[in-house]
C-alpha cells in the first residue's frame, strides 16, 4: 500500500514522527479495530482512531442516543437524539474521514457471536461499563488471541490496561466476575474523564499496532480527576486465572450486556 497525496497531507504529522513514518502509517491504514460500546469511552476512541488512519473500524452498540448521554458522549449530537448510536457514530466518523471503512453492529456482543466477530479484527477496545461485558470480551479475545484494551470510568476515577492474550495479565487475573459493583447510573462520571481514559485507550491501540513504546501490559493505569493523580500499578498473570491460567477457555457465559453510558 502506497500513500496517496491526500493521505500524505492528512497524516503529515504522523509521517514526521520517526516511530511512525510512512511504513507505520501504511500499517495503520491496513489495520482493523473493533470498539465495543459507542458511549463515553467509545466516543474519543473512535474519533482518534479514525483520525489516526485506522483502515477499518467496527462499532458495536445496541443503544439509542439520549439527551443525558451528551454530557460525555462526544460522538453524538443533539440532532442524533433518538437514533441508534452506531448510526450516529457512522455519520460523525465518515464526516471526519470519508475513506474510512466502517462496520456497524447495532446489537449486543454475546457468547454466540463474540468469537466470530472479534476474530475479524486486529485489536479490540472494551468501551463498556459492565463487568459482565468486560469479562466476555476478555474471554473472547483470549480464545481468538486478539490484543485488547480494558477501560473503565466511574464518578471521578478511571483506569486502563492493555492485554496481550496468553502473554500478559488479563482482566480475570485481577478482577472477579462476582465483584461487579452495584449499578449507580446517576453518579457521574464527570464528562472529561471519559475523554482522558478513552484517549489513553486510543494511544494504546496505536502503540500495539505499530509495535512502538511500552503498552500498558501487566500494568493498570489509574487516574483520579479530583487530584489529577495518575498511578501505574503492576499486575501479574494469575496461574489460577480461569481464562489465561488454563489452556482453553470456552465461551459458556451468556451475560446481558450494557454498554458504557
Amino acid at each position: 500500500m502506497q500513500l496517496k497525496a491526500e493521505e500524505r497531507d492528512r497524516y503529515s504529522r504522523h509521517l514526521a514522527l520517526s516511530e511512525i513514518g510512512e511504513s507505520g502509517q501504511e500499517k495503520l491504514l491496513s489495520s482493523s479495530v473493533l470498539i465495543v460500546g459507542a458511549g463515553g469511552l467509545g466516543s474519543p476512541v473512535a474519533f482518534y482512531l479514525a483520525a489516526a488512519g485506522i483502515g477499518t473500524i467496527g462499532i458495536m452498540d445496541d443503544d439509542r442516543v439520549e439527551c443525558s448521554n451528551l454530557q460525555r458522549q462526544i460522538l453524538h449530537t443533539t440532532a442524533a437524539i433518538g437514533t441508534k448510536k452506531v448510526d450516529s457514530a457512522q455519520e460523525r466518523l465518515l464526516a471526519l474521514r470519508p475513506s474510512l471503512t466502517l462496520h456497524t453492529y447495532p446489537f449486543r456482543l454475546t457468547d454466540r457471536n463474540a468469537l466470530r466477530i472479534i476474530s475479524e479484527y486486529d485489536f479490540v477496545v472494551d468501551a463498556t461499563d459492565s463487568f459482565r461485558s468486560k469479562f466476555l470480551i476478555s474471554r473472547a479475545c483470549h480464545a481468538a488471541a486478539k490484543p485488547y484494551s480494558h477501560g473503565g470510568i466511574r464518578q471521578f476515577s478511571g483506569q486502563a490496561m492493555t492485554v496481550f492474550p496468553r502473554k500478559t495479565a488479563c482482566c480475570h487475573c485481577i478482577f472477579h466476575e462476582d465483584d461487579e459493583p452495584p449499578t449507580a447510573p446517576h453518579e457521574g462520571p464527570i464528562g472529561a474523564l471519559a475523554g482522558i481514559i478513552g484517549s489513553v485507550q486510543a494511544a494504546e491501540v496505536l502503540k500495539v499496532l505499530l509495535g512502538i513504546g511500552l503498552p500498558l501490559y501487566d500494568t493498570l493505569l489509574t487516574c483520579s480527576t479530583l487530584t489529577m493523580e495518575f498511578r501505574k500499578v503492576p499486575v501479574h498473570r494469575d496461574p489460577n486465572c480461569p481464562v489465561c491460567g488454563t489452556p482453553d477457555t470456552p465461551l459458556t457465559h451468556n451475560p446481558k450486556m450494557k454498554h458504557e453510558s
